[in-house]
């Protein structure tokens, strides 16, 4: 075991945290040759398809995730791989194993009265109202990470044309229509709410905390937890819940998957699809 994992460190390079995970996955392989008496090179395919089922069911009272599972099959693939290329072994019993199917959850959503709810709720004029009632309104009308909300600038958006320039993943920009109403949110925040935020100081970011700092990923996200709580909604709601719930309104609405995938910066239609079953039932 311990030339194959100095043949994935030095041969195929393979980060740190991943070769430790192999490492306790062999060794936990190893126990449970251990435990039956059995030789690592004598293992025949059903006895490693029983390892995986046994981690599957929840071995000494730990449920793994399927993600998990995946990953210790493909660790012994590997290992016995390159046992048999060492010529170790005759044949590769671990050539057809395989983990638990992997099945993408469909993204949770909430309905257009949930979200109306919602944006309701930061009530009058105060800077923290103004942001607030802001970021919603842009969360849920056009569908941005709360990454990218926490990256925005003021000149990301054209206040004139309502186009915002948003920074995806990977680096790739992507140009995003604001709505009429969320465009109005923003106007009154950057006008009357954010200017008291941030007072002297020197900032460029859009969305600022009390102190005028940029608005970080946990003050999102209890921004829109708190709203969600205070609007009755029973369901936890979080800034992905937003994304997913323009989503699925835009498809509802006739939106080309297509314009909704260039708009969500999906890299991967099939990841924009997901939505189309929750599209028909809005």
């Amino acid at each position: 075991m311990l030339d194959f994992l100095t043949h994935l460190e030095l041969e195929r390079g393979l980060a740190r945290n991943t070769l430790e995970a192999y490492r306790g996955d062999l060794a936990q392989f190893g126990a449970f040759l251990a435990d039956r008496g059995r030789d690592v090179l004598a293992v025949a395919p059903d006895e490693l398809a029983a390892f995986v089922a046994e981690l599957a069911n929840g071995r000494a009272g730990k449920t793994l995730a399927a993600a998990t599972l995946k990953r210790k099959a493909a660790c012994l693939r590997s290992f016995y791989g390159h046992l048999h290329r060492s010529a170790m072994i005759e044949r590769n019993p671990a050539s057809a194993l395989t983990g638990p199917r992997l099945t993408k959850r469909r993204p949770e959503s909430l309905s257009r009265g949930e979200i109306d709810q919602m944006l309701a709720q930061p009530r009058g004029t105060s800077p923290a109202a103004l942001r607030d009632r802001a970021l919603l309104e842009l969360l849920s009308a056009c569908g941005i990470r709360a990454s990218e909300a926490i990256a925005l600038e003021q000149g990301d958006l054209d206040l004139d044309t309502g186009v915002l320039r948003v920074d995806a993943k990977g680096a790739r920009e992507r140009l995003v229509s604001v709505p009429r109403s969320a465009l109005a949110a923003i106007r009154a925040y950057l006008h009357g709410g954010r200017p008291l935020l941030v007072g002297p100081r020197e900032q460029q970011r859009m969305f600022v905390n009390w102190r005028g700092a940029t608005l970080t990923r946990q003050g999102i996200y209890k921004i829109v937890e708190r709203h969600a709580r205070t609007a009755g909604l029973a369901e936890q709601v979080n800034p992905r819940t937003l994304r997913h719930a323009c989503a699925t309104h835009l498809l509802a609405s006739g939106c080309e998957i297509s314009s909704l995938q260039a708009m969500l910066g999906h890299a991967d239609i099939a990841t924009t699809q997901l939505y189309t079953d929750l599209a028909s039932a809005a």
